[in-house]
């Protein structure tokens, strides 16, 4: 038998090992893309609503960004009851300060009323003892965040999470997946 020449369980054996680089290859990939660019996360609870909706699946971009107010984040810091990643909106930055008002349902950043349009119900006075944060200026390296369903939203407002440092932010959530009728970009 010549050299050049291979037999039918040398083929499937290099076969095999070429198909095993290729899908160790793509896992890595897959891996990398999800740790550094962006990740797929489900929505649990109705803190975001009407934005998003419990059991909604959003894409995260991770990869440069820096939160801004406005965006929609996904973090996981741990607090109270909260333990899994969750998502709020930013309302301030480093340096910015929130005014909370529940006399007249409004949040301020720096002495100027937010438009949130995003808003389905006015906000009320919380009904819990942990919600005393309503007037500070975002410390250096936080976002202070709060849900869009201000009613049933455990957020900066609560002195157990307060402002959250960036470094527990995983990304901006950038597009709902599922279900399909919710599919699109997030506002």
């Amino acid at each position: 038998m010549g050299e050049g020449k291979r037999t039918a369980a040398q083929a499937l054996k290099l076969d095999l090992y070429t198909w095993l680089q290729a899908l160790t290859a793509a896992l890595l990939l897959l891996v990398a893309l999800f740790t550094f660019v962006g990740r797929v996360v489900g929505v649990e609870g109705i803190s975001m609503e009407p934005t998003l909706r419990d059991g909604d699946t959003i894409l995260l971009r991770s990869l440069g960004y820096t939160p801004a107010q406005g965006d929609v984040v996904v973090l996981t810091k741990p607090f109270g009851t909260v333990s899994g990643p969750i998502v709020k909106r930013v309302v301030a930055v480093a340096g910015q300060r929130v005014q909370i008002d529940y006399d007249s349902g409004t949040v301020s950043v720096d002495g100027a009323v937010l438009e949130e349009p995003y808003l389905d119900s006015p906000m009320r006075w919380p009904a819990g003892t942990t919600e005393t944060l309503t007037d500070l200026t975002v410390p250096e390296g936080s976002v202070f965040v709060m849900g869009d369903n201000r009613e049933h939203s455990a957020d900066s407002r609560d002195e157990r999470l307060g402002p959250v440092d960036v470094r527990y932010i995983l990304g901006k959530a950038e597009w709902i997946l599922l279900p399909a009728g919710h599919f699109g970009p997030i506002g």
